[in-house]
């Protein structure tokens, strides 16, 4: 496996001096592996999260060294089922404990100013909500694959025949601007969970993409199509050239889409295609 990604700053954002409040990391550092982890984060950017930027920096950190921790944990693992429920019912709520133990020591070294405290409202004695952001993270194995998400953005998976497909059932609760946090109350319980374990075929590409990015399409069919463009790209020319145009397709879909900041990672399996 290897991993390819990029985060642009949003059209809208650059205007107004907004910072990205997109992140993007994968684990291992080096990008390859029998065993990697890729996550993209958004954070709220709202007044009401002041720093929801560095949120989104600690949730793929904090997410992707975890969930890397786990999968390769899991290598020997002889019974799959008790790794699924593991996955399920662990995972999610140790992503958010590391996700706030994360921010609580950010908090510590950095305290909230005057400014911050009253955009948060200073009767809120929860000063996670200053650090909201959503999480969209996928892990592969040699023998599984696993996807988590909580809150907006996509997970698009793409077989070696270029058909496109959604891993994860869609929450019915996200729409316009609403979304689920890693910063609310139980936010673990909101975390959608795929465990899949590789059979036959695996899929030859998996997408992550903050929510600026498909909505930057005039309508999903065109989104969806990025897969199957992107795996040609990679039959011609290889990863490194995706990853080498990633900064500008980005940066023009955006400009002429929602203007918001856009991120998308990549985990390709084609390993004669990939270098």
């Amino acid at each position: 496996w290897q991993a390819a990604g990029q985060s642009v700053r949003g059209a809208a954002h650059e205007r107004s001096g907004m910072p990205n409040q997109d992140a993007i990391c994968w684990r291992p550092d080096s990008g390859a592996g029998s065993s990697l982890v890729l996550a993209v984060a958004d954070g709220h950017g709202s007044s009401r999260y002041p720093r929801s930027h560095i949120g989104a920096s600690l949730a793929v950190e904090t997410a992707t060294q975890l969930v890397h921790d786990f999968v390769t944990g899991q290598a020997d693992a002889e019974n799959l089922s008790l790794v699924k429920r593991a996955a399920e019912e662990w995972l999610p709520r140790a992503m958010v404990r590391a996700w706030r133990g994360a921010v609580d020591e950010h908090v510590k070294a950095n305290p909230l100013s005057d400014i911050e405290f009253d955009a948060l409202g200073r009767a809120n004695g929860d000063l996670t909500k200053a650090y909201g952001a959503t999480i969209v993270t996928a892990a592969v194995a040699e023998r599984f694959v696993l996807y988590l998400q909580l809150g907006d953005g996509e997970i698009l998976t793409v077989s070696d025949q270029g058909a496109v497909s959604k891993p994860l059932v869609k929450d019915e609760r996200l729409f316009a601007n609403e979304t689920t946090s890693l910063c609310t109350a139980d936010a673990w319980s909101d975390f959608r969970v795929s465990f899949q374990p590789i059979t036959h075929e695996q899929p030859a590409l998996i997408l992550l993409a903050t929510d600026g990015y498909p909505n930057s399409f005039r309508d999903e069919a065109g989104f969806l199509k990025v897969g199957p463009d992107i795996l040609k790209t990679i039959h011609a020319d290889g990863l490194g050239s995706v990853q080498d145009n990633l900064e500008r397709w980005l940066s023009d879909s955006t400009r002429a889409g929602s203007g918001d900041d856009v991120t998308l990672g990549i985990l390709c399996s084609l390993v004669p295609f990939c270098g």
